[in-house]
């Protein structure tokens, strides 16, 4: 890792959590990106405190000390972050074709960053796949020796994408009618209980009954078929879980997940392919459409931690 230096931009959307902010930038620090575009929402006006932790938050920005430009997209009012995300991202990629994505509240780790550039650049051109992600949810478990896996799920605990794939994001899902209509979620995910389960977040999403830009994200690398690049090993840790989170507000076992170094060269998969038994298991223990519901977890999980086995 001495030799190498980070060239691709970082993007970081923050909003009101300056102590988790400042555990992320310093990684950030740490890999020294030549361009850093920063994300903010504004305070909301019925949040007492609310416009001073986001001043805060904003204020770690300008601790930036090494040779880096720095662009800022600071919202005065609250937005929200179903339309922040996307026209933050929209800013970005209007000025450069691709970069990596955090949060206030994803932790990497160091070889993050150069695992997203590397491979950044190696599917640059093929639009087979849509985004990479430091995530990596099957606790342990591999399968092969590669570095990383292809998957349909599109984690955003940190990730990167290009300009070219985000372009195809649409906030309207246009093509939902069709493809619900026309069973065709069916012959994608060929499982009835995920099928269930997402026909209804995304009919939610459709007709208004939620606003998560990262479901219509989902729906639309899988309208365009694109897959996306998982490591094989967890690079990055949720760490914002908790009564200030935003959408994460109970601690999970997906919560402070311990990260493990991505060692290089990397050894990529000589097939573009995607791993059904990975995605199996993350259909079956992240997404609450069978027995072991989210939420039973997360009871299971903070039992064990009263009794002090976590």
């Amino acid at each position: 890792m001495s030799d190498w230096k980070l060239k691709t931009p970082v993007a970081f959307f923050i909003f009101k959590r300056p102590d988790t902010t400042e555990k992320v930038f310093l990684e950030i620090a740490k890999a020294k990106p030549p361009k850093l575009f920063v994300v903010a929402d504004g305070p909301r006006e019925d949040k007492p405190g609310e416009a001073q932790a986001c001043a805060a938050a904003r204020a770690i920005i300008t601790r930036v000390d090494w040779d880096c430009e720095v662009l800022t997209n600071f919202s005065d009012v609250n937005i929200g972050g179903p339309r922040r995300f996307p026209s933050g991202l929209d800013w970005v990629f209007n000025q450069v074709e691709e970069a990596i994505i955090l949060e206030d509240d994803c932790f990497p780790h160091p070889t993050f960053f150069r695992f997203c550039e590397e491979l950044l650049e190696r599917y640059r051109d093929d639009e087979r796949v849509a985004m990479l992600s430091g995530d990596n949810f099957r606790f342990g478990r591999k399968r092969t020796a590669y570095s990383y896996y292809f998957s349909r799920y599109t984690h955003i605990w940190g990730w990167a994408t290009w300009r070219r794939a985000w372009k195809n994001y649409d906030a309207g899902m246009k093509a939902w009618p069709e493809i619900r209509d026309g069973g065709w979620l069916h012959d994608f995910l060929d499982d009835k209980r995920a099928v269930r389960y997402w026909s209804g977040i995304f009919n939610d999403i459709y007709t208004g009954k939620r606003n998560h830009w990262d479901y219509r994200w989902t729906f639309t690398c899988w309208q365009h078929g694109a897959l996306t690049i998982l490591p094989n090993v967890n690079l990055v840790s949720n760490i914002g879980f908790g009564e200030y989170a935003t959408n994460t507000k109970g601690e999970n076992i997906f919560s402070a997940m311990k990260t493990e170094p991505m060692e290089f060269p990397l050894i990529h998969p000589p097939f573009l392919l995607r791993d059904s038994e990975a995605d199996t298991f993350t259909e079956r223990n992240l997404f609450p459409n069978t027995t072991f519901t989210s939420e039973l977890k997360g009871i299971l999980y903070n039992f064990l931690v009263k009794i002090g086995i976590k």
